[in-house]
């Protein structure tokens, strides 16, 4: 679990100076904001239409060798694109495909490496290894973000890419070696047996995108998990956007105050991934919780008069942000049966894409009719009541216990009220 978590770190360090590095590239070679939004997207869509077939593979194929496969293709992108900007061959055509080929990559490199990494540790320590996972993210996210800039002024921007290939290889070197804990799901190691028919799968088994659907559908507790997600999604979270908007508008701040609050933002971050890590036995009830303080932060914040009570209430909506996150994924991650696990997660990268491509369009717009401050205070209310009402209809609809008179020494009937109540 070290080796994997150094692993990692280094890989997320190295994909978040290529983010940074691709934006100010796309930047220069077009001049176009817009560009730079499209090339984002260009990435992302692929999970939209391909997570499922990604979860599928994962279900289906080895879990190392899928993962060692993905890491070494990714690696070979990022090498390709830093030979063609070192030659000043990159258009934004070519851009564009390898940026569509990336996310085609990750659709099945993500479900498999999430796995991956739950297998090295018992089962009742999952949500902890999804903790320091989320913990590895956000340091490799404020590293990566750092050594961008420090990488293309010293070393130009052909750097940058070839050492998130890099990053690549040391990862899929590292998974031929990881070993699953004892007690955990053994996944790692796993692949379907071969059937009588020659097709790779075990006779009788369902390996089809369907069941994957079939089970997210009718499990009430991911649907309503899909459901707090969707909400933060569109009406919070995109603090990115609008707490821009807010400390450079009615906060009458500059780029510096904003990279303030940004900070503010990472190092909250990484509490909660610290704080989420200590959790044993995650729930939808505290996503949804944690989900609606955060929507009340946000709507504190939203009424903020200065930057720095702004600055106040800005740690701990990141704090709960990421420990939201972190029992969501945890849900997720454990609540399918093993078999099912990469199809399921293939279901919530669709799920996801359609949130995160829906999400800042339509709070763009909201903040457009409403302003920035009005923004954050509508959609923390929205987020708050909305989760609110579900949890308080969730409550009543719970069956009460129930009690059977019994007279004292009654041994019968106390055993049957035990058993009812253990029922109910």
């Amino acid at each position: 679990m070290r080796w994997w978590s150094v692993a990692n770190f280094l890989s997320n360090a190295g994909t978040w100076m290529q983010l940074t590095v691709q934006n100010l590239l796309v930047l220069q070679i077009t001049g176009s904001a817009a560009a730079t939004g499209l090339s984002m997207s260009v990435q992302a869509a692929p999970a939209l239409f391909m997570s499922l077939l990604g979860g599928r593979a994962v279900d289906r194929w080895p879990l190392k060798l899928t993962a060692s496969v993905s890491q070494a293709l990714l690696g070979a992108v990022a090498f390709t694109t830093a030979v063609l900007v070192a030659l000043d061959r990159l258009d934004m055509t070519t851009l564009m495909v390898l940026a569509a080929v990336t996310g085609m990559i990750a659709t099945v490199d993500g479900p498999a490496c999430a796995l991956l990494g739950n297998d090295l540790v018992p089962v009742e320590d999952v949500p902890s290894a999804i903790g320091v996972g989320a913990l590895v993210h956000n340091a490799g996210r404020l590293v990566g973000t750092a050594l961008a800039g420090v990488t293309v002024a010293f070393l130009g921007t052909a750097a940058a890419y070839a050492a998130n290939g890099l990053s690549f290889l040391f990862v899929a070197t590292v998974i031929p070696f990881l070993r699953p804990a004892p007690g955990a799901v053994r996944h790692a190691d796993r692949a379907p047996a071969p059937s009588p028919d020659g097709r790779g799968e075990t006779a009788g088994s369902d390996l089809t995108v369907r069941q994957g659907l079939l089970f997210f559908a009718r499990r009430p507790r991911l649907v309503a998990l899909a459901a707090i997600t969707g909400l933060s999604s569109v009406f919070g979270r995109n603090y990115g956007l609008t707490l821009a908007v807010l400390v450079t508008g009615p906060l009458a701040g500059g780029a510096g105050a904003f990279g303030t609050v940004s900070t503010v933002l990472a190092v909250g971050g990484i509490l909660g991934a610290v704080l989420g890590a200590r959790l044993r036995r995650p729930s939808v009830r505290l996503v949804g919780t944690l989900a609606a303080a955060g929507g009340l932060l946000q709507v504190a914040a939203g009424l903020s008069p200065s930057l720095v009570v702004l600055l106040i209430l800005v740690l701990p909506m990141a704090v709960v942000e990421s420990v939201s996150d972190t029992a969501g994924t945890a849900v997720l991650q454990t609540d399918p049966p093993a078999h099912l696990r990469g199809r399921v997660l293939g279901v919530w990268g669709s799920i996801g894409t359609v949130w995160g491509l829906g999400g800042p369009p339509a709070l763009g717009l909201l903040m457009e009719l409403a302003g920035a401050r009005g923004a954050l205070v509508a959609g923390g209310l929205v987020i708050a009541a909305t989760i609110g009402a579900g949890l308080l209809r969730r409550t009543r609809r719970l069956p009460a216990p129930t009690i059977l008179p019994a007279k004292p020494g009654d041994l019968r009937a106390q055993e049957a009220q035990e058993a009812l109540g253990t029922a109910a």
